[in-house]
């Protein structure tokens, strides 16, 4: 059976939905990819667009989030739980935030990808930019789409 995927802007200042996202950055970022505590939460939450994604009956499973300055997004914490990994969740929150950088009037947005993820990105017009880096130790580039 086959799970409809439903992607929603989440409201950080709702207790319940900030819990859904908490929730799936701990899984992936702290459990999985060991990446401090310290760094994975920020002040930037309050101020970012949040997506949230659930299936039929089943809860949140993936979330991502969009920082904009200007005519510039940064898109962060793209994480999906390992289990609904390759079911074309990550395409649907980066469809989503591209169509919401463009509702914002941005011109450029901008992410930083783990390695292993740069084809993902690539194919959405995402170049490389500079030297590899350890970002909480997990090897990154920065990549950049122009959207102007």
């Amino acid at each position: 059976m086959t799970t409809s995927w439903h992607v929603k802007i989440a409201d950080w200042s709702k207790l319940n939905e900030q819990e859904a996202i908490k929730a799936v950055r701990q899984q992936v970022f702290i459990i999985e990819q060991h990446v401090p505590i310290d760094l994975e939460w920020d002040e930037l939450d309050a101020e970012c667009l949040h997506l949230l994604v659930s299936g039929d009956r089943i809860n949140a499973v993936a979330t991502a989030r969009m920082h904009t300055t200007q005519d510039t997004a940064h898109i962060g914490r793209m994480a999906v739980l390992k289990p609904y990994r390759q079911q074309g969740i990550g395409s649907l929150m980066l469809e989503t935030l591209l169509e919401q950088a463009g509702f914002l009037g941005v011109e450029q947005i901008k992410l930083n990808a783990q390695t292993k993820a740069i084809g993902f990105y690539q194919r959405y017009g995402f170049v490389a930019v500079g030297d590899e880096f350890p970002d909480a130790g997990i090897p990154h580039y920065k990549m950049v789409l122009d959207i102007s």
